[in-house]
C-alpha cells in the first residue's frame, strides 16, 4: 500500500495514465494525492476530472487556481480566456455532476506526515491554523452562498493576512495564498505577478513563501505545485511537484513513504498548451 502525490495534471489525461502505469498504481490498495489544477491548458480536462472523481476515497484533491477558474467561468461570472481549454467539461452531459464534485474538494490536506496545498502557506500560519482557515473557504464553497463567493473571490487586496479580517476579504486572502501565491515578504505580503523561476531574480523584499525565516509551518513538510517555472524541488521541508507536464516537460509523482520520485516525459505536449 502506497500513497503518491502527483503534480499539476492540467488536463493531461494520457500522460497521467502513463505515469500511473509506471508506478504500478493499484486503486484497490494505493492512494493518490493531487496538488490541484486538475484542469486547463491541456487537452483532456473532462477525462481527468472524471477519472479522479471515480477514484472515490482513493484520491485526495486540493483546489488550484485553474480549478477555481473553471467554476467561475461555468457560473458565467467571467468569460473563458482564449487560453482556457476546459470547454470539454462545460459541454459534457455530466457537467453539473463534475462541477459539483470539484466545488466540494479541499483547499488543503494534511496527515501525520505531510501537508499539501496548491500554491503555498503564509508565514504566520501553522499547519493546523492553515487547515482551519482552508476549511472556512471550503464551507463557503459548499454552502448556499457559494456563487457569491465565486463572484467576490478575485482581487489582489488585501495582500496580507490579519487575524481580524472578516467576510470576503478574509476568504480572498486565504484563497490567494493557497491557490496563487509564489512569493511573499517576511510579514506575509503577497506578490502575484512573478511567474518565472528564481534564476532571473525576484522583486526586492520578496522571497519564495517557503524560504521566509521561521515560518510557522516549518515543522511539517509541505507538498505543493503551481510553480512550473520552479520545477521539481525536493527538500526536507518542502516538495514542489509542478514539473511542467502541460508545457512538454514531465509529470511527477512522489511516493510519500520513501520520497521516491517517478516521472513521465511529456515532451509530446511541447507547444500544444495555450499560454496566457
Amino acid at each position: 500500500m502506497a500513497t503518491y502525490a502527483i503534480g499539476d495534471v492540467q488536463g493531461c489525461y494520457d500522460q497521467l495514465l502513463r505515469l500511473l502505469e509506471r508506478i504500478a498504481f493499484d486503486p484497490a490498495r494505493d492512494t493518490l494525492w493531487f496538488v490541484g489544477d486538475l484542469v486547463n491548458r491541456g487537452p483532456q480536462s473532462r477525462a481527468v476530472v472524471r477519472f479522479v472523481k471515480n477514484l472515490g476515497s482513493r484520491a485526495v484533491t486540493v483546489l488550484g487556481n485553474h480549478d477555481l477558474a473553471l467554476l467561475v467561468v461555468a457560473e458565467g461570472i467571467k468569460r473563458a480566456h482564449a487560453s482556457d481549454t476546459f470547454g470539454d467539461i462545460l459541454a459534457a452531459p455530466d457537467r453539473d455532476e463534475l462541477l459539483d464534485w470539484l466545488r466540494h474538494q479541499k483547499m488543503m490536506h494534511a496527515d501525520e506526515r505531510y501537508a499539501m496545498v496548491h500554491a503555498g502557506l503564509l508565514p504566520q500560519w501553522s499547519v493546523s491554523r492553515a487547515l482551519a482557515l482552508g476549511s472556512e473557504v471550503e464551507q463557503a464553497l459548499r454552502g448556499d452562498g457559494w456563487r457569491e463567493l465565486l463572484q467576490r473571490m478575485y482581487g489582489n487586496q488585501p495582500d496580507r493576512w490579519q487575524d481580524d479580517l472578516s467576510g470576503f476579504d478574509r476568504l480572498r486572502v486565504i484563497t490567494n495564498a493557497m491557490t496563487r501565491m509564489r512569493l511573499c515578504t517576511t510579514d506575509g505580503t503577497m506578490e502575484f505577478s512573478h511567474k518565472i523561476g528564481l534564476d532571473g531574480g525576484v522583486p526586492p523584499g520578496f522571497m519564495p513563501w517557503y524560504d521566509v525565516p521561521a515560518r510557522a509551518s516549518v515543522g511539517t513538510p509541505v507538498i505543493f505545485g503551481h510553480w512550473a517555472a520552479l520545477g521539481l524541488l525536493v527538500r526536507p521541508d518542502v516538495i514542489s511537484l509542478d514539473s511542467g507536464c502541460v508545457w512538454g516537460r514531465a509529470l511527477s509523482a512522489l511516493r510519500l513513504e520513501d520520497r521516491r520520485i517517478n516521472q513521465y516525459d511529456c515532451r509530446e505536449l511541447q507547444g500544444t498548451a495555450r499560454e496566457d
